[in-house]
């Protein structure tokens, strides 16, 4: 036992010098929080997502932390995966690519004794990243111009650690604790081509430090001697967070150089959403699998702060009418014709998922851009002298947002994801 907990700590030492820092470049992550990472394992992304209803004994399935009263007793796994992704946005017949490389997770998991698993690991919570600017004229008789340039940066990061426990038959629970932290930077800088308009420049900070509580359940039901099926059950508890919002308003003068600040404090409480899942999954032979997930974030019940004037003065204040609630629906599954024989193309897992979100805030009134979602992908055994059980899995998924009157943003991902499966606490025998 002792073996394990050291073997668990230093792992988890990786995982945080490997800081979970994934990248965007949306003009959409300036809103609200940023774009929601996956926060789903190499496996789970080639079926687009779907894990809620899913237990494996070689895969660490953060999804739904009863599932980890499934790992395999002789094993330690350690997941760790990145991306690289080309996107391209388009609005009023002009079109722009982007690209960018991230780390996506690194997450370990083993049994601790019969029906107990554990897991830890470093994934990203959400994504602020855009730079863009807009021109036009003012209309005076001078032909001034403005410019407004917009800049953002940052987001939240989850460490988590968490157990399951099978404690019937069948039935398994779980929870994951987190500690999430991070911010956001967000600019807008109005600029003029007359030299005798001042430069105003809005800043927008975010620092949060905070915990998060997530609970899982599963039931396995053995409905032939051939077919298994799984419901799985999430949720996620919201609360006030530990936040530190500010906004800082400054004008330059372009004549003299002096600036003039204005710092607004933050009135009121953020809050994380309750989030609710449930999923289900069919297992025949452990041959095929597929699984239906379903999402709901409560965003409708929290607020987020904005700058506005209420009765002719300025204030940093919550809006309480900003966010909508956030759905979203996963299909997916995976096929394997012999997932333990010794034939190297027979154990090849081949997967594929589609999913639809709905967006969870507001645009001028209206709202955000709806999200496509398909994947395919493969999960590759490693075979040598020594190691039969990692897998080296690799998906690529297209993802599509887009709203009537907002930008179409299309983006192409890879993503690669290498599970280490080790026999670590296997006894052996000799004779």
């Amino acid at each position: 036992m002792m073996k394990r907990l050291y073997s668990a700590l230093y792992l988890s030492f990786l995982s945080l010098a490997a800081v979970a820092q994934s990248g965007t470049h949306s003009p959409y992550s300036q809103y609200g929080w940023g774009l929601h990472s996956d926060q789903t394992g190499g496996f789970n992304r080639g079926m687009n997502g779907v894990g809620i209803g899913f237990r494996e004994h070689n895969q660490v399935n953060f999804i739904n932390p009863a599932s980890y009263s499934a790992m395999d007793s002789t094993m330690f796994l350690f997941d760790v995966g990145v991306s690289g992704q080309l996107s391209n946005f388009k609005e009023n017949g002009i079109s722009l690519n982007a690209k960018n490389a991230n780390f996506e997770y690194a997450v370990a998991g083993l049994r601790l004794f019969k029906n107990v698993g554990l897991s830890f690991g470093l994934i990203p919570f959400t994504n602020v990243g855009y730079n863009y600017a807009t021109t036009g004229s003012i209309g005076d008789t001078n032909g001034t111009t403005f410019t407004n340039t917009y800049k953002g940066s940052g987001g939240l990061h989850q460490m988590y650690v968490g157990m399951g426990w099978q404690f019937v038959k069948g039935l398994s629970v779980g929870v994951n604790a987190s500690y999430i932290w991070g911010g956001f930077e967000r600019s807008a800088v109005n600029s003029y081509s007359d030299s005798y308009i001042n430069t105003v420049s809005k800043f927008y900070e975010i620092d949060v430090a905070d915990y998060k509580v997530d609970f899982g359940l599963q039931y396995a039901a053995q409905v032939t001697k051939k077919d298994q099926l799984i419901i799985g059950l999430t949720y996620g508890l919201g609360h006030s967070m530990n936040d530190k919002p500010e906004s800082k308003f400054i004008s330059i003068n372009p004549q003299t150089a002096i600036a003039d600040t204005t710092t607004y404090a933050f009135n009121g409480t953020m809050k994380l959403p309750h989030t609710f899942g449930a999923g289900i999954s069919w297992n025949h032979r452990d041959r095929w699998k597929v699984g239906v997930d379903y999402t709901l974030q409560k965003y409708r019940d929290v607020g987020f702060p904005e700058f506005r004037y209420t009765n002719g003065q300025p204030q940093y204040v919550l809006n309480n009418d900003y966010f909508k609630d956030r759905q979203k629906i996963n299909i997916g599954g995976r096929y394997c014709k012999d997932e333990r024989g010794r034939k190297f193309f027979d154990r090849i897992q081949y997967r594929a998922g589609v999913s639809y979100t709905g967006s969870y805030y507001k645009v001028n009134g209206a709202d955000g851009p709806k999200e496509l979602s398909v994947s395919a992908g493969f999960g590759i055994p490693i075979v040598n002298s020594y190691n039969n059980r990692s897998f080296l899995n690799i998906s690529a998924q297209w993802m599509r947002q887009s709203a009537p009157g907002l930008l179409t943003d299309n983006t192409f991902r890879i993503n690669i994801g290498l599970t280490f499966n080790e026999r670590w606490f296997q006894k052996w025998k000799f004779e």
